[in-house]
């Protein structure tokens, strides 16, 4: 009996969910660069097991971090005794997470025996794939569903295709989810699916759109961190691949492009969360892409949804040197900020992605960029950081409602300036 008691304690430890009790969130302002480079220290003291959910970057420019509640107070003194201001975003990590989890469960219950699927809530990703299908199924005139490869733990990744029909027409690829913790993104792109099927044949500028373009939606782009970030650890960021000769798991599959690879913002350490992996497109979620946009050939944009800052950037990350059509993008950006901003006052901010967040090396829009793709964005979505990767789900719709006045505008644009 007591064998039986000990392994099923066993089993609690390893299969069960990842806790935070008592983990804190902390707003970190450093002032100058000598502040910066104690805190990439702090961030390298694997025994504290920080997780930086925003690297520190530039003076004055925040960095939040969760901190386990056994390191606690280590940290703050040491930010005290190097006099870095900080804050408590978050008391109490464990709690937020308890409550998403809870609402989960009450808006499953809810939905089981009712036809209609709540797109206000956080989802599995097979109650994903299933409202895809479901958005198929309503719509087939104008969505298909396409599978573009499969992840390293052999899950489809499928690919939501819009058309009025035609072959390699001009179009508009847009993901979400590539770092699996993000769930406010997955969330959109669903929402955004909904809205693209449901409008067309009604809104006349999306119709004109799809009447001369295509646009394909990948909707989770790393499908294994997604179900790991649901099952086993909330925070789960990166893939799942195994790592020869380490003990740690995944890759970060926004370091692993081929543009800039292993460079400044991306990690050489396989336990960091920021890994850019043992070489370029070497997590199979990333080749598939790649593959795809190639094989297409007629890509003219490439927008890729993530999660949080409220920032909207264009190329480049992995230098900090200005691309050639700067103007153009940043002139489009703001257009797009400023349409998000007028629903529900939302402000973001525009920029490269070196200058407005931080220098990050192999990234997905600085390939695809380099690639001949011009119009190449990335959305940090809501919130500044009062939730940060734990937005509640009473405002998945408003962040969606707004991001797609965002999107819309980029691609009304790309439409209307052929290249």
């Amino acid at each position: 009996m007591k064998l039986i008691l000990l392994f099923g304690i066993f089993l609690g430890i390893t299969w069960g969910l990842e806790t935070f009790e008592g983990d804190q969130v902390l707003r970190v302002e450093p002032c100058n660069d000598e502040q910066i480079d104690l805190l990439k220290e702090l961030e390298g003291l694997k025994p504290l097991q920080l997780n930086f959910w925003r690297s520190p970057s530039h003076p004055n420019e925040p960095a939040d971090v969760q901190v386990p509640f056994a390191c606690l107070q280590a940290v703050k003194v040491f930010l005290e005794l190097h006099q870095i201001k900080y804050s408590v975003l978050i008391e109490d990590v464990q709690a937020l997470v308890d409550e998403e989890s809870r609402e989960m469960h009450l808006n499953r219950q809810r939905e089981r025996g009712c036809r209609n699927f709540n797109y206000g809530t956080y989802h599995t990703l097979e109650s994903i794939y299933q409202a895809m299908d479901g958005i198929v199924a309503e719509h087939p005139q104008i969505v298909s569903k396409l599978q573009i490869g499969e992840t390293y733990e052999k899950r489809p990744l499928f690919v939501l295709k819009f058309s009025t029909g035609g072959e390699r027409r001009r179009a508009i690829w847009i993901d979400a989810g590539i770092h699996a913790r993000e769930w406010v993104t997955q969330a959109t792109a669903l929402w955004t699916a909904k809205k693209i099927a449901s409008d067309f044949g009604n809104e006349p500028s999306l119709t004109s759109l799809l009447n001369t373009m295509d646009i394909f939606l990948l909707v989770v782009a790393n499908p294994d961190g997604y179900v790991y970030s649901h099952t086993k650890n909330r925070m789960w960021r990166k893939t799942r691949s195994k790592i020869p000769g380490s003990r740690c798991v995944g890759v970060d599959p926004n370091r692993n492009w081929d543009a800039g690879f292993g460079g400044p913002g991306a990690s050489n350490d396989p336990c960091s969360d920021s890994y850019h992996g043992p070489r370029a497109n070497s997590e199979v979620e990333v080749q598939s892409i790649v593959d795809f946009v190639k094989g297409h050939g007629n890509i003219k944009a490439f927008i890729s949804i993530h999660s949080y800052s409220q920032l909207l950037m264009y190329p480049y990350g992995y230098q900090c040197t200005n691309v050639k059509d700067v103007e153009e993008l940043d002139m489009v950006g703001r257009a797009a900020a400023n349409a998000l901003t007028s629903l529900h006052g939302t402000r973001y901010k525009v920029g490269s992605i070196c200058s407005v967040i931080y220098q990050a090396s192999g990234g997905s829009i600085d390939w695809t960029y380099n690639y001949g793709i011009k119009y190449s964005f990335a959305f940090e979505l809501r919130d500044t950081g009062r939730y940060g990767f734990l937005l509640p789900a009473k405002l998945i719709v408003p962040t969606a409602q707004e991001t797609w006045l965002g999107l819309k505008t980029i691609m009304e644009h790309v439409r209307d300036h052929p290249y």
